[in-house]
């Protein structure tokens, strides 16, 4: 063969290598095109993530109280999403039609999970020639509204169930493990009917509202909705979110009791919630026939309720049990590192357990939170205690202020919206209607046993920190197909907006428009700063008040606490902390008395071998000094001798130092 001949053939060889390929040329362009609008995606909120925390500490220097980070938060979203939406050209996105076939037997009320295109053996390319059919996997991605969008408003959302399975959790189980209980204890009462029994009646208010508000409007929008769609509205709008109001109470150290209620219920009603529209999708899904009333479906779903809530809630404390023993009876204490991540990794696998037996995560976590912080976190290292404090706080500031970010950028960037003004106006007036039921008539029912009873100003300002936040919009984005889940997230999206921006910028005046007592010394009792002290501040924020402060006989705060107050703690919580403090922690933690002091005499060998060495070896008082959760309780105060200094006799009564 000739060179000029092999040459030739070499050439055309590399000629039909490169147009092989050009296909894969071009994907690879494809997928680093998206790889860069992806990280501008999230470039973009590690922007305004950054710009919110330096705002916050300009305020913070300046003492400016009438915006909270996640209204600031709220409007950085809204300003970027309408420069993104606005500002940014658009373009061609690539497309190919389908159609089904004529004998195609579907549902089209609900998108189909996979779709099958049928091609030729061999597609003819422009240059002539013919490659081999290849197969490509495409997600779902909603109903297409516009063709013409701009590549990253595209990608400016997000998938739903990323705030339920990654953004979500931490946020709940913070709000458990920072709980303090002593002062949840002691309202226990009033917080359960606040947040099980309120929630549900001011989701069934709200819904049964809506829909007679519904069919006043327009028949396009009055025929897309049915009694459990305006139902599901008023569940996933009930549960509130008061961060900017609990934050000012942080400030002014407002009194104790108020600041339990208002953050006990919105920890319990987030988990209600869930449970609760949950129940209700799956009212019509599984046990009614026509979709109708039917007392035995009715009957079914409140069933469905309790079970999958108890469940939950089982099992959160049985992972949360389970952390406890293992940091017990093993030496993982002397790796602080491998300790935390086992931690950090039990607690996440409530969640998904829970997630995956069809029960409520949400639920699961939070419990196991509560559960973590009275028993494992005794067990823990000092590093292991503070690296785990200080850690579920700052993903539950990153967590909440990224969904805050994000709900100002979907007002503009997410393509669902369905602006409706009669709905939204509706919407408005129904969640102020619905929050009312909850607190009022409740509170009126609980000062009939109630001692002392919740005052009036009091009332008014559990009225006025229902703000809305994270739960309900996650809530709300989780299903945007039909045209009524479209609206119901443009009103909830508008009505988080106004509540935290506005209701949450006025709370000091409501503070100062109510007469409400501040100054009372709440110190770490307060949940918003958990991490600074792991010990306990006792009783003394229960019960003292601002002596600048007008005197109310009405004002729980003005009254001090007497020798006899002890009987009129919450029944239920006296039982508990009995079956605690002489079975649970003992055997959770190394807790005094030993179970070989609190167990029958027959159990004497198992109580042996569930008794560790420290629980032998230690002072009677030595855990009290070092649990953050000491405060659980319902023991009264142990007096002080009169003739300690002041200052040592306050450290000893909070379980400070040594003698």
């Amino acid at each position: 063969m000739s060179p000029v001949v092999g040459s030739a053939f070499f050439l055309f060889y590399l000629l039909a290598l490169c147009n092989a390929s050009g296909a894969d040329i071009a994907l690879d362009a494809k997928a680093t095109l998206l790889h860069r609008i992806d990280s501008l995606n999230l470039l973009i909120y590690t922007c305004l993530l950054t710009l919110t925390v330096l705002t916050i500490w300009v305020f913070k220097h300046r003492r400016v109280s009438w915006l909270h980070e996640t209204g600031l938060a709220v409007i950085y979203g809204l300003i970027v999403g309408a420069i993104i939406r606005y500002a940014s050209s658009t373009n061609q996105v690539t497309y190919i039609d389908a159609h089904p076939a004529p004998d195609t037997k579907y549902n089209l009320s609900v998108p189909p999970d996979i779709l099958r295109f049928r091609f030729p053996d061999k597609i003819q390319i422009s240059s002539g020639d013919t490659v081999p059919n290849k197969t490509y996997a495409y997600s779902f991605r909603g109903e297409i509204v516009n063709l013409e969008q701009n590549e990253i408003d595209l990608k400016a959302t997000f998938d739903p169930e990323i705030f339920f399975n990654i953004i979500l959790p931490p946020i709940i189980f913070h709000a458990g493990y920072c709980l303090k209980r002593k002062y949840f204890f002691r309202n226990l009462g009033a917080i359960l009917t606040f947040a099980m029994v309120g929630t549900a009646l001011s989701a069934l208010v709200i819904g049964a509202l809506m829909y007679g508000f519904v069919q006043l409007m327009p028949a396009s929008l009055a025929s897309s909705f049915t009694f459990l769609d305006t139902l599901y509205f008023g569940a996933l709008i009930s549960p509130t979110d008061p961060l900017t109001v609990l934050a000012i109470f942080s400030q002014l150290k407002v009194d104790v009791n108020l600041y339990a209620m208002i953050f006990g219920e919105s920890v319990l009603n987030d988990a209600v919630a869930l449970v609760l529209s949950g129940a209700i999708q799956n009212y019509e899904k599984r046990y009614s026939v026509d979709g109708g009333f039917e007392i035995t479906a009715f009957l079914a779903a409140i069933g469905d309720f309790i079970g999958i809530f108890s469940l939950s809630l089982l099992v959160g404390a049985l992972l949360g049990c389970f952390t406890a023993l293992m940091t017990k009876f093993t030496h993982v204490r002397d790796w602080p590192l491998l300790e935390s991540a086992l931690f950090v990794l039990m607690s996440y696998a409530a969640f998904l357990i829970a997630e995956v037996f069809e029960l409520t995560g949400v639920v699961a976590v939070l419990f196991c939170g509560i559960c973590q912080a009275h028993y494992t976190y005794n067990n823990l290292s000092s590093d292991s205690r503070n690296r785990t404090k200080q850690l579920f706080e700052l993903l539950n500031f990153l967590a909440e202020n990224f969904i805050f970010t994000y709900i100002g950028v979907s007002m503009f960037t997410f393509p669902k919206h369905h602006f409706d003004p009669w709905f939204i106006i509706a919407g408005f007036l129904t969640s102020t209607l619905g929050r009312a039921v909850n607190i009022y008539p409740l509170s009126f029912l609980l000062n009939l046993g109630r001692k002392p009873p919740i005052p009036m100003n009091f009332q008014h300002m559990l009225f006025f920190s229902g703000l809305r936040g994270a739960m309900s919009f996650a809530l709300a984005i989780r299903n945007t197909v039909s045209e009524a889940r479209q609206a119901m997230l443009t009103t909830t999206s508008l009505i988080v907006i106004a509540t935290v921006v506005l209701q949450g910028g006025a709370a000091t005046h409501a503070l100062a428009y109510l007469r409400i007592p501040t100054g009372q010394g709440q110190n770490d009792e307060n949940e918003a700063l958990p991490y600074r002290d792991v010990r306990s501040t006792g009783d003394v924020g229960f019960g003292l008040r601002n002596l600048d402060a007008p005197t109310a006989s009405s004002d729980m705060a003005t009254e001090t606490p007497r020798s006899g107050e002890a009987g009129e703690k919450a029944r239920l919580a006296r039982l508990w902390g009995a079956l605690d403090s002489r079975l649970l922690k003992p055997l959770l933690t190394h807790a005094r008395p030993p179970l070989t002091e609190t167990l029958p005499g027959f159990l004497s060998p198992l109580a042996r071998i569930l008794t560790t060495t420290r629980q032998y070896t230690q002072a009677d008082n030595s855990l009290r000094r070092t649990d953050s959760d000491s405060d659980l309780c319902l023991d009264e105060p142990q007096p002080v001798p009169t003739s300690i200094d002041p200052q040592l006799s306050f450290s000893l009564r909070n379980g400070y130092g040594n003698v």
